[in-house]
């Protein structure tokens, strides 16, 4: 949270702008490792997202160059999560490396995404924030758009689901788009 009073309005001004309703993330532990591969590997998230192993999480979330966050049901479950990776790259580029939510169309990701870039941009100093995305998953696409992500290109066969390969869109947010 900022400490001066003028950056503390700032962020009240931009979390009433963008929603009413202020999303509260938490850094993850090792201890949310578990709860993180169960949103994985939902069946909604299984078909957009990749999977990875338990030591796979394990080691990115150790490795000092990525964040995972995680926002909690008022019951204390982890009903998101998401990982920003590139967090010390010289370049400012902050790669959002997977956002998952436990019950889609809700507007859980749409606030969380609004909290990331708040995070990337205000905390982390990211010049860009970029992304990718499978290209049918219209949805996603459509809420990146929606918050001012930028179409960069097609990023060929990049990704193999079901045993095929996809294509996958390349997306990205400047710091002066942002503000």
């Amino acid at each position: 949270m900022p400490t001066d009073i003028g950056s503390q309005l700032a962020h009240s001004l931009f979390l009433i702008t963008m929603d009413s309703t202020p999303m509260p993330l938490r850094l993850a532990t090792r201890d949310d490792i578990l709860a993180i591969l169960a949103l994985e590997r939902t069946p909604m998230a299984s078909e957009f997202v990749g999977q990875w192993s338990e030591e796979r999480h394990h080691a990115t979330l150790a490795g000092g160059d990525a964040r995972y966050y995680v926002s909690e049901s008022e019951g204390g479950e982890v009903q998101a999560y998401a990982i920003l990776r590139g967090i010390n790259e010289d370049s400012r580029g902050i790669e959002l490396k997977r956002i998952v939510v436990a019950v889609p169309e809700r507007g859980l990701g749409r606030r969380m995404l609004q909290e990331l870039m708040r995070i990337a941009f205000g905390e982390l100093g990211a010049h860009r924030l970029f992304l990718d995305v499978y290209e049918d998953n219209a949805r996603a696409r459509h809420l990146y758009e929606s918050l001012g992500f930028q179409y960069e290109g097609v990023m060929r066969e990049a990704a193999q689901r079901d045993g095929r390969w996809c294509n996958l869109r390349l997306m990205s947010i400047l710091e002066s788009e942002y503000k």
